[in-house]
């Protein structure tokens, strides 16, 4: 009897421990194999980007923190109990870069105020979009911040949607893909001489490197990425989703327009103007630029730049990916906790 009884006993244990693994068990979700690594300092120590590590110190470490590629579809639609900030839409500056007025829009958070200082993220978009691609009506980028500033997800920050189209507006039709190619080159110039300047004159704005991100998809993350070293005493934050060629020499589309590089290699950062974060990601089913941006992982490894770099299963070239981007760049910018 006591036999039977134990076993018994043994069943019922195997049954619920079974029934419990079941129930925790989910659906797959998109992984990201992170391909950071330790880099070497100039005087021989290790820097890593463990989470242990970061345990050891209380400044606040963003390549400690590993991005996630399954955010919920709610952090992109709009609620009715969220403020979603004011946009300020054709906003005109002249740009001496182009020699003609160049507009942007304005993403001011909930809660702007004027007697206040705010940092700011530039946004570029991808070849042949304008200033209203990310920042416009209801689009995922403005839904996004909003509902991530409600959370306590990100901080307060203003958002400038960049018009890379930098020479004269009334011949812009006209222009074959080749020619805007190499007009957006010029727009690394006008973020920096023309558009930081105007902005910081006419927002309250917190000025420096510690509070200025740039950011891009496609053509647009490959002029953030140029635009991120070529200022890299004013941009301390430098986020690049699937990156065009054409920052520094690739074998890839070699001999086309779109791999004429703006550099040799990537400017050395000095000990005051490495980024305090550098992002870059790709899918593996991007069709066009999984290979280059792996390849810019790489270079920047070999010279000791520290960045984190995700190639990140089932996403494609495509918005859904940008907005998980998004989602990892929000919420470590400008944080230092």
């Amino acid at each position: 009897m006591r036999n039977k009884t134990i076993l018994i006993s043994t069943l019922l244990t195997i049954m619920i421990c079974s029934f419990s693994l079941s129930a925790c068990a989910s659906s797959p979700t998109p992984t990201n194999q992170s391909l950071s690594s330790d880099i070497i300092q100039e005087d021989g120590s290790e820097s890593t980007t463990s989470a242990e590590s970061n345990e050891s110190t209380s400044v606040y470490d963003p390549y400690a923190i590993e991005n996630h590629y399954d955010i919920s579809e709610e952090l992109f639609e709009k609620r009715d109990d969220v403020d979603y900030g004011t946009i300020e839409k054709d906003v005109t500056y002249y740009s001496t870069t182009a020699e003609d007025d160049k507009q942007c829009n304005i993403l001011l958070p909930a809660g702007y105020d004027e007697t206040q200082a705010y940092p700011v993220m530039y946004v570029f978009h991808g070849f042949g979009g304008d200033h209203s691609d990310q920042i416009d009506d209801d689009s995922y980028l403005v839904l996004l911040y909003g509902n991530m500033l409600h959370d306590n997800l990100t901080v307060p920050m203003i958002i400038v949607n960049v018009d890379m189209y930098t020479d004269k507006l009334a011949d812009k039709e006209d222009k074959t893909e080749e020619e805007l190619r190499y007009i957006y080159d010029k727009a690394i110039d006008d973020i920096a001489l023309d558009l930081m300047p105007f902005i910081e004159q006419n927002y309250a704005v917190k000025t420096g490197r510690e509070n200025t991100a740039v950011a891009g998809m496609s053509e647009g993350g490959a002029k953030a990425l140029c635009t991120g070293f070529q200022w890299l005493d004013r941009f301390g934050y430098i986020g690049a989703f699937a990156p065009d060629t054409g920052v520094i020499p690739t074998e890839y589309y070699k001999g086309t327009f779109w791999n004429t590089p703006v550099f040799d290699t990537f400017p050395q950062p000095t000990a005051e103007t490495t980024p305090f974060y550098l992002y870059l990601a790709v899918g593996d089913e991007d069709p066009w630029n999984t290979d280059c941006t792996l390849y810019y992982h790489e270079v920047l490894d070999d010279m000791g730049i520290r960045n984190q770099t995700d190639l990140v299963e089932w996403f494609e070239h495509d918005y859904l990916f940008w907005q998980q981007c998004f989602y990892n760049y929000l919420n470590k910018c400008f944080r230092s906790e």
